[in-house]
């Protein structure tokens, strides 16, 4: 029987499955990653969650997205039935905000979506956003899910003509909190993971710009990029976001908008 069709009481929790030393590890890298990844996240707007002091909500749903990303690694199925005993327990009632913002920001950030594989038990699966497998060549499957990274670099070659500058390519990032020459929590060295793993791999191309003097640099598509997705996935996939931002984020009336300019 496959990990995936195991049935719930047969899987083993995935901090469990490893060894003390090695769990240890995992959950104090998860700790602080799922930490930052919870500062990509908007306030919720919802009711029920508006009593709510903003650093519980981002504790909630930290944990949420730790206990995701550990089914993720371990292949394994999870339930609401799981995540609300191991993970809400006295905030059951908040799930459903809790859980759609987390998933949103699994998928943006990590490339890991969240699927329904059953809606009359409420099971679900995490899957590779757009079919990209760049995370399941990791060795040893330790590290932070990045195909959410790879997606936007993607979008940002498509958005420049097909070659992205350099300097554009960084310039994003940077306004992102992943700046060239720090060690973020999540992505490691942009410049390494982008230059040369996703290079080596085939996702990226980069390459100096034709006769240019002094050098300048671009980042195109790789062969693999090619092969694992297209153009037409990461823009509908683009589209996706951007509607999920604008029900998140309602554009201003005339008046409130004038109103905050004068405010400003």
């Amino acid at each position: 029987m496959s990990e995936l069709s195991k049935p719930k009481e047969d899987l083993q929790d995935p901090v469990e499955a490893q060894g003390p030393m090695e769990a240890q590890l995992l959950e104090a890298e998860e700790d602080e990653a799922t930490s930052h990844l919870a500062s990509y996240l908007p306030a919720s707007s919802s009711a029920p969650l508006e009593a709510l002091p903003q650093e519980i909500l981002n504790e909630m749903m930290a944990n949420l997205m730790k206990f995701l990303l550990l089914s993720y690694r371990a292949k394994e199925l999870t339930s609401q039935a799981e995540m609300l005993k191991k993970v809400l327990r006295d905030n059951q009632e908040h799930f459903p905000v809790v859980f759609s913002q987390a998933s949103h920001c699994l998928e943006l950030v990590c490339g890991v979506e969240v699927k329904e594989v059953d809606p009359r038990e409420h099971i679900y699966i995490m899957v590779p956003n757009l079919g990209l497998t760049c995370d399941v060549m990791l060795s040893s499957g330790q590290s932070m899910p990045k195909a959410g990274l790879l997606v936007l670099i993607l979008s940002l070659i498509m958005q420049n003509g097909d070659r992205a500058p350099e300097e554009k390519v960084w310039g994003a990032l940077s306004r992102l909190g992943v700046c060239v020459g720090s060690v973020h929590c999540v992505f490691g060295e942009p410049r390494t993971l982008l230059t040369h793993v996703w290079v080596q791999e085939g996702y990226l191309e980069y390459r100096q710009v034709p006769y240019s003097y002094p050098a300048r640099y671009e980042f195109l598509w790789g062969p693999r990029a090619y092969a694992e997705t297209s153009k037409r996935e990461v823009m509908a996939f683009l589209l996706r976001i951007k509607e999920r931002a604008s029900r998140a984020f309602p554009p201003l009336s005339a008046e409130a908008a004038r109103e905050e300019d004068e405010a400003a």
